[in-house]
């Protein structure tokens, strides 16, 4: 039977808010990537080809391409809000020789990088009010609007990982749970309702909720004991998340996403039930993730 998990109360526009604790544990699970195998559908045929349409990167995709992807999938960046990666990306080719030697315009987001520095929650609500007599940021805008429209527009059908209802399933036998994630919640409220999984969960977090960090504080970390909170995600910034309220911290190996909840339902979820999880089982389990996300791009290393 699914849990229908504490009564979080948001609405668009409002706040988070603290949980009413109804168990002793508390799992947040990251949704792109770690609960779908959305994140290559997203960044390779939504995300990617409007950024080169968009900047006019088009004398420079293959570039833009390889940078995007490593940025967003296979670096220590991945699962990065959208904003900052953007940015990130632009910054790589413009230092890239290969894009360099084609005398290609590359933009300097740095009115971008000026609203990323004032912190505030990095999504689209945000980015319109601060947009408003601001070309800059307007364009950006209009970016990430294109974005949403291609996701929505491709991104449908793609089904949860193999072992991931029946661990959502089990989990909730002891545990409140939430998704806590950086994509826009419109997007997540469908993916999840569409999959029947929203019922494991008393809350879906997206990016117009602040970073995850903000989220797993405001919702969970005054309610439960830090050993007996987890954070499930398939990316460094989930582990960051985690660590910022002294969580547990389970990856989703990219690449391994199956096996990574197979262990989960048959291992990891009873190592964490039992109070075994923390310490060398968990510390191995991050040094297999740190080893498929490089810091430093292929093309720097040749």
């Amino acid at each position: 039977m699914r849990s229908t998990g504490p009564n979080y109360v948001f609405e668009m526009g409002q706040s988070l808010s603290a949980s009413q604790r109804e168990k002793d544990f508390f799992i947040a699970i990251d949704s792109d990537g770690c609960v779908f195998d959305t994140m290559e559908i997203k960044h390779k045929e939504c995300f990617c080809p409007v950024t080169i349409r968009h900047y006019g990167l088009q004398a420079v995709s293959k570039f833009a391409r390889q940078s995007w992807e490593f940025v967003n999938l296979y670096s220590v960046h991945r699962g990065m809000n959208r904003f900052p990666a953007l940015v990130e990306v632009m910054d790589q080719l413009r230092k890239r020789p290969d894009v360099l030697r084609r005398n290609v315009s590359v933009p300097v987001l740095e009115a971008l990088q000026d609203w990323i520095n004032s912190k505030p929650k990095l999504g689209n609500p945000a980015l319109a009010d601060a947009a408003a007599g601001n070309e800059a940021l307007m364009d950006a805008l209009l970016w990430s609007e294109a974005v949403n429209e291609a996701v929505a527009e491709m991104v449908h059908g793609v089904p949860p990982f193999p072992h991931v209802h029946d661990s959502l399933a089990r989990a909730a036998e002891h545990a409140d749970m939430m998704v806590a994630s950086s994509t826009p919640v419109e997007a997540l409220r469908r993916e999840w309702s569409e999959h029947g999984l929203s019922g494991y969960v008393g809350l879906i977090a997206g990016q117009e909720m602040g970073p995850k960090s903000h989220q797993l504080s405001t919702t969970a970390a005054s309610q439960y004991a830090p050993e007996r909170m987890l954070m499930i995600g398939d990316a460094f910034g989930d582990y960051r998340a985690a660590k910022s309220v002294n969580a547990c911290f389970y990856p989703i190996l990219p690449g391994e996403e199956e096996a990574s909840w197979e262990r989960f339902l048959n291992e990891a979820l009873d190592r964490f039930l039992l109070g075994q999880y923390r310490g060398a089982y968990e510390n191995d389990l991050i040094r297999d993730l740190r080893t498929r996300l490089p810091k430093r791009p292929p093309w720097e290393l040749k």
